[in-house]
């Protein structure tokens, strides 16, 4: 969409938002609410992950069957081993080859069905995490602007990358194994039933209140999890930030200031980690009592047996390893049920991002955006970014087709959220925005952007190459076409110099290249996009006036034809404004050409007088100039 993409979050002045501060986040563990999953609502969530792979959970659950059948063999041959191959008073030797062939034959089908296991469900799990990544992308990347506002960059990050990672043991081995492990726990169980049904009941009833008690652990557990991936996320968002900011960071010698804030993040979930790890050390030493328990109950009532002639020594050895292979896959629940609960809170926190309403969902964006003449008109705006926070008010004004209309005024007055609202970034809180005559908080964003260019006083660039950057905004250029914007821009005076030319990397943000080289690659992206609605942020704010010269007449030809709106810091570079706005406040005060506000006297006139005062003597008395008007 233009030269709009990859400048969605930057248009908001900080000092017209309310301050949100990172380590104040980071430490505020105490408030959040700590929500459980709710399972019923996450069930479309699964059903729609394991709809599609039902042949592929079917065939794995099928390995898993043969598997498990394929363990009991091993107890099955033990009584026939011990009762009659070993019997000291009448022995079968000629069955110790055909049990011993039984046996190594199970194991070879588990070998293989578990290698199969492995080969299907968990190679199916990680394309499901890589499918439920890109799908998590484009729907953040659909998202408005003001939702990247209220989410700090890491945060998404941690979601995208992070919270899918579970659900592979929904359609991995996860789900299978626990499904497994109940089945091999069934059929051990009516064996066990069928040799002793009174030593099998009061076995169960033992391992029944065990069961009782884990699922009440689980429920413990789970909103653990879910705090730890907020908390997670939290911590990656503030890193993400401070590398990002290292050089803020280095200039105001805030490395230890950074330290002790990632610190106490590191801390809250070394905190959330040791309770997790406190919940299932319990549940581990239970299971080892309760295993004991079981295990001292079947020696009793087994020997018992034995000394009493209705067991045969094979009879309780055999028993004994059905009772293993029942009871084990229920202590392993322990496990994979961590690994379950898991997946439902990183799931249920994909469903919660995934059912936030992309821009173009709102059922009144139904009209697609004709190709535009670029007649603005702002009827009576007002907007808040927080309720009962007014920022502008009773904003109204018209751009002509053709025309340049700038913003002045001082930080923080509403003019980059003026622009904001030209760009649809946000929808008014009341009153209009009208592009010829269309409200834009009816139109498709997608038709709309299409035709707009933003160059941004901070200039955004990929870590990619300079050709790349500026063919951003118009990937089927032609190379006459990129060259013309190239050198337009004055791209050409430097690129050419570079020993890969157009293809030197610039490094993440632009690192490599100058403030005023950055900002030449904006301007030559937006020439490149041909747009009809041209937003010029402070865009030669980074370059020497030489440069700003050259520039300036590239702008203009760009602006030839094209309805733009300027904000700039130098009055010097409006003076041939169509209209000059002036915001203080979140009003418009005066509006008029430079020469008619100047006449006026007013605020424009201040404005403009003090900041060519401060040109011209750099060696104001203290105090004077403090604030150079924006």
């Amino acid at each position: 969409m233009g030269t709009m993409r990859g400048h969605g979050m930057g248009m908001s002045s900080s000092a017209e938002r309310s301050p949100r501060g990172g380590s104040a986040r980071l430490r505020a563990n105490a408030d959040l609410p700590k929500r459980k999953p709710n399972l019923k609502k996450l069930w479309p969530e699964i059903k729609a992950l394991i709809a599609p792979r039902k042949g592929l959970l079917a065939g794995g659950m099928a390995l898993m069957a043969v598997n498990r059948v394929a363990g009991l063999v091993l107890p099955y041959t033990s009584k026939t081993l011990l009762d009659k191959v070993l019997s000291p008073t009448n022995p079968h030797p000629e069955l110790l080859g055909k049990i011993i062939a039984l046996v190594f034959s199970a194991m070879i089908v588990q070998a293989i069905t578990s290698f199969s296991l492995t080969q299907l469900l968990s190679k199916a799990g990680q394309r499901l995490i890589a499918e439920m990544r890109r799908q998590v992308q484009k729907h953040v990347g659909l998202l408005s602007v003001a939702y990247y506002d209220e989410n700090r960059t890491g945060t998404l990050v941690a979601r995208i990358m992070s919270d899918v990672e579970g659900v592979r043991n929904l359609v991995g081995t996860g789900l299978v194994e626990f499904v497994g492990g109940l089945l091999t726990a069934v059929l051990a169980f009516v064996f066990l039933l069928h040799r002793s049904a009174t030593v099998t009941l009061t076995v169960f009833a033992v391992v029944g209140l065990f069961v009782f008690v884990l699922q009440y652990a689980f429920k413990k557990i789970r909103p653990i999890f879910r705090e730890r991936a907020k908390i997670n996320s939290e911590v990656t968002g503030r890193l993400t930030e401070s590398l990002g900011g290292v050089r803020v960071i280095k200039g105001y010698h805030a490395e230890e200031r950074e330290a002790s804030v990632f610190a106490l993040g590191v801390e809250r979930l070394l905190n959330n980690v040791m309770k997790s790890l406190t919940l299932t050390s319990v549940l581990g030493s239970a299971s080892t009592t309760v295993l004991g328990l079981v295990s001292a109950l079947v020696m009793w009532l087994g020997g018992h047996a034995v000394l009493n002639h209705t067991w045969t020594v094979g009879d309780y050895f055999s028993y004994n390893m059905f009772l293993a292979i029942m009871v084990m896959p229920i202590f392993q629940i322990v496990n994979i049920g961590t690994q379950l609960t898991e997946a439902f809170a990183g799931l249920d926190r994909t469903r919660e991002i995934m059912s936030e309403l992309e821009e173009n969902q709102d059922p009144k964006r139904k009209l697609s955006m004709p190709p535009i003449e670029g007649n603005v008109r702002f009827e009576n705006v007002e907007f808040a970014y927080e309720t009962d926070k007014p920022v502008l008010h009773g904003i109204s004004f018209e751009a002509q087709p053709g025309t340049v209309t700038a913003l002045v005024g001082s930080s923080g007055s509403g003019k980059s959220t003026v622009i904001s609202l030209v760009c649809a970034f946000h929808t008014p809180t009341s009153g209009q925005v009208l592009v010829d005559g269309i409200d834009l908080a009816t139109v498709n964003l997608n038709t709309y952007r299409s035709q707009l260019g933003v160059v941004l006083q901070d200039s955004f660039l990929f870590d990619g190459s300079i050709r790349e950057n500026i063919l951003f905004s118009r990937p089927e250029a032609t190379e006459e076409q990129f060259l013309f914007a190239c050198r337009t821009a004055r791209v050409d005076e430097f690129a050419e110099r570079f020993p890969e030319g157009y293809d030197t990397i610039v490094g993440e943000r632009g690192v490599k290249l100058s403030g005023g080289q950055r900002q030449r690659l904006s301007i030559a992206r937006a020439l490149l996009a041909q747009p009809r609605i041209l937003i010029l942020d402070e865009a030669t704010s980074s370059l020497d006036s030489e440069s700003e010269a050259m520039i300036q007449a590239g702008l203009n030809q760009l602006m030839v034809g094209r309805t733009t709106f300027v904000i700039a810091h130098r009055l010097s570079t409006i003076r041939r404004a169509d209209q000059i706005l002036v915001v203080e406040q979140g009003r418009i005060v005066e509006r008029g050409n430079h020469a008619a506000l100047f006449a006026l006297g007013g605020r424009y006139y201040d404005l403009y007088t003090r900041q060519h005062g401060l040109e011209e003597n750099l060696f104001l008395a203290p105090g004077e100039g403090d604030e150079v008007p924006a």
